[in-house]
C-alpha cells in the first residue's frame, strides 16, 4: 500500500509536468490517500457486490455450514461469513481483510457438482488463502488495480485530445513522452504483478489445504472438475478474477503469461505427489 501511494504520486508528479499544471500532482496525492483507504476498509464489500454474492445463514445451508467450521477449528481459524453466489459453475473464493473480518464464497454450481470430500477440500484451500494472509493483498489489488487503469487511460485520452500544455520546449515533450509511456505500460507491469502473486499464493493454498484435510486427493478430484466447466461465470471479471480458486472465464485460451492460475495440470500433479 505504501509503494502504491508513492507510485501514484510520482505518476501524478510526471503527469502535472507533462501537462504543466500543479493540480493533478494534488489530484494523485488525494486518490492515492483516499484509495488506500478505501481499498483497505471496503475492498471486500466492493469485491461481494461486483461477484453477486449473498451472504446466507446456518439454516440455509447446514452441511455447508458444519463442513466451514469443523476446518475452521482445525485450522485455529475464527468462523467467517459464508457467501453463495448464484451460478452454475463451480468456483469459489475468499475475501476480507483480515481473519476475523472474512468472507468465503462459494457458487450453486459447486455446492451441486461436488461431493463433501471434495467440497472440503475447496473450503479447506480458501480458508488457508485465509490463514495464509492472502486475502487482504489480494482484494486490495482489485480496487489498486482498477485504479492505476484509470488514472492511464485518463492520461492517455486526454493526450489524445490535445490536453492542456505549456510551452512545446525539449523539457515539456520528454515530459509528455515519459508520461505517455508510463500510461501505457504501468497497468501492463501492475497486472504481471497481481498474476505473479495469484499463482504463487494458489500453489501454497492449495498445499496448505490439503495439509488442513489430510487428503489431497479431495481437492485434486475437486480441481478436475471445475477445470472441466466450459462456461465463464456470469459475473466473470478481470479485476477480480485472481480471488477464485479456479479461473472464471472457464476454457477460455489465453497466453500463459496473462493467466491469472496456475495451470490446472500442474496442481493437481502437485496435490497428488503429495506425501501426508
Amino acid at each position: 500500500m505504501i509503494i502504491f501511494l508513492v507510485v501514484i504520486i510520482a505518476v501524478g508528479w510526471v503527469f502535472s509536468q507533462a501537462f504543466g499544471d500543479p493540480i493533478i500532482l494534488y489530484i494523485a496525492v488525494f486518490f492515492s490517500l483516499f484509495m488506500n483507504f478505501l481499498s483497505y476498509w471496503y475492498s471486500d464489500k466492493i469485491v461481494l457486490k461486483m461477484s453477486g454474492a449473498k451472504e446466507i445463514s446456518h439454516e440455509n445451508n447446514r452441511e455447508l455450514f458444519h463442513i466451514v467450521e469443523n476446518l475452521c477449528i482445525t485450522a485455529g481459524l475464527p468462523m467467517p461469513k459464508i457467501y453463495i453466489i448464484n451460478d452454475p459453475g463451480p468456483n469459489a473464493f475468499a475475501t476480507g481483510r483480515n481473519k476475523e473480518h472474512a468472507v468465503v464464497a462459494v457458487t450453486s454450481g459447486l455446492l451441486e457438482k461436488l461431493n463433501k470430500t471434495e467440497l472440503e477440500g475447496v473450503i479447506a484451500h480458501e480458508l488457508s488463502h485465509i490463514g495464509n494472509r492472502d486475502i487482504l493483498i489480494s482484494t486490495i489489488v482489485v480496487v489498486l488495480v482498477g485504479f492505476v487503469a484509470l488514472l492511464s487511460d485518463f492520461f492517455l485520452r486526454s493526450h489524445l485530445w490535445g490536453g492542456r500544455r505549456r510551452g512545446e520546449g525539449r523539457e515539456q515533450l520528454f515530459m509528455m513522452a515519459a508520461g505517455l509511456i508510463l500510461a501505457i505500460l504501468a497497468p501492463i507491469a501492475v497486472k504481471l504483478i497481481q498474476l505473479a502473486i495469484s499463482r504463487k499464493r494458489e500453489f501454497l493454498a492449495d498445499a496448505s489445504g490439503a495439509l488442513l484435510t489430510r487428503y489431497p486427493d479431495g481437492l485434486a478430484s475437486a480441481l478436475e472438475k471445475i477445470s472441466q466447466y466450459q462456461m465463464p461465470l456470469q459475473r466473470a471479471n478481470k479485476a477480480t478474477a485472481h480471488l477464485y480458486i479456479s479461473s472464471p472465464f472457464g476454457k477460455k485460451k489465453i497466453s500463459s503469461l496473462f493467466m491469472t492460475h496456475p495451470p490446472t495440470e500442474e496442481r493437481i500433479a502437485a496435490l497428488r505427489g503429495m506425501k501426508i
